[in-house]
């Protein structure tokens, strides 16, 4: 037995033993939901017509907290506040501050869609904010409205240009990349990323939306995405040790110097080139079930267990029998994958 996996010791009442799982994995990182509504409906997320879970199904940040607090005695540092749209749920800056607090947790980044982020921006610097992630898939009106299903690109870029203006420095931008229809957007989004200081990601489009029209031929590989923006942007070099816990691979445009805002551009490809071996996050929905892997068809009720009163030391089970019934790998493209019964606006992203 070696060192990371030894004797639990007691702290604060929960055994204190890593949540590492069957494959020497360590987690780290914690992605919360904190609502799974949205103010748009994008295509690979969520349905046209769609209910919502109501209120009180919902963790509060009571309950959001004292999990928190358990996963940090457990290892976990890092949080990450999803949705849905997070920033629909009132008071989210006073959410993120009562994170910073609990003992062990390093950081506290955010994933949004942008569109409330002009209004909300300099609440969430003032609380503490690490980095934030913004969806931007299209520069163009139409496709934007297409993917989005509902008007407000300008508002996100406000939402940008805010961010940026009231400090937010850790500012990413997803991009989701779909063949056939948003290829005309990797390169506006590549020189509007360089030019603004933004660090860009391309998404392989993932079976996680809620109409169940994934197919593989959808796939845009970033392999593609990166061959379109060294034709036409310029010739980019992998960087040197790479998060092992991120999803995404970055690499950095060759005619930028390396501390330059805006010079990385990275690919997350869980189809093509899945990161599963490295994966080092949990996820609690907005609901408190948790989840090992996005594609899990298995959940573990943890608001149950708040809400009868339980003991930290169950919640510290919870996760830990979570963790360790996680899969090699999810399986995309594989005969045994499963679609999951959940899309993403009711995982979290």
């Amino acid at each position: 037995m070696n060192a990371s996996q030894s004797s639990p010791q007691q702290e604060g009442g929960v055994a204190a033993e890593k949540l590492i799982d069957a494959f020497g994995r360590v987690h780290t990182d914690l992605r919360v939901s904190v609502t799974d509504r949205c103010n748009i409906r994008c295509r690979y997320c969520m349905p046209l017509d769609v209910t919502f879970k109501p209120r009180e199904e919902l963790l509060s940040f009571e309950e959001i907290e004292r999990v928190v607090a358990v996963a940090a005695e457990l290892g976990v540092r890092s949080i990450r506040l999803t949705g849905g749209e997070p920033l629909v749920r009132r008071d989210l800056h006073r959410l993120i501050e009562r994170l910073l607090a609990v003992a062990g947790i390093d950081e506290v980044a955010l994933t949004s869609n942008g569109l409330l982020l002009k209004q909300q921006a300099a609440d969430l610097a003032a609380a503490g904010l690490s980095r934030i992630n913004v969806s931007l898939d299209s520069l163009r009106e139409e496709t934007f409205r297409e993917l989005a299903r509902s008007d407000g690109l300008s508002q996100v870029l406000a939402g940008l240009a805010e961010a940026k203006r009231v400090g937010l420095n850790q500012i990413r931008l997803n991009a989701v990349s779909i063949r056939g229809l948003t290829e005309q957007d990797i390169v506006p989004l590549a020189r509007f990323a360089r030019e603004q200081g933004f660090h860009l990601r391309f998404i392989e489009f993932m079976p996680l939306d809620a109409d169940q029209r994934w197919s593989q031929p959808q796939v845009l590989s970033g392999s593609d995405v990166r061959a379109v923006l060294e034709e036409a942007v310029g010739p980019l070099q992998p960087v040197a040790g790479n998060d092992p816990g991120q999803p995404a691979v970055d690499y950095r445009y060759a005619d930028m110097p390396a501390d330059t805002a805006g010079s990385l551009v990275g690919f997350i490809d869980p189809v093509t080139q899945p990161f599963c071996q490295r994966c080092d996050r949990l996820r609690l929905t907005a609901d408190g079930q948790f989840r090992n892997c996005l594609f899990s068809t298995e959940e573990w009720d943890a608001r149950q267990l708040l809400r009868d009163g339980c003991e930290d030391r169950a919640l510290a089970e919870l996760m830990q029998a979570c963790v360790k019934a996680k899969r090699e790998a999810h399986g995309i493209g594989t005969p045994s994958f499963t679609r999951p019964g959940r899309a993403m606006y009711e995982i979290g992203g």
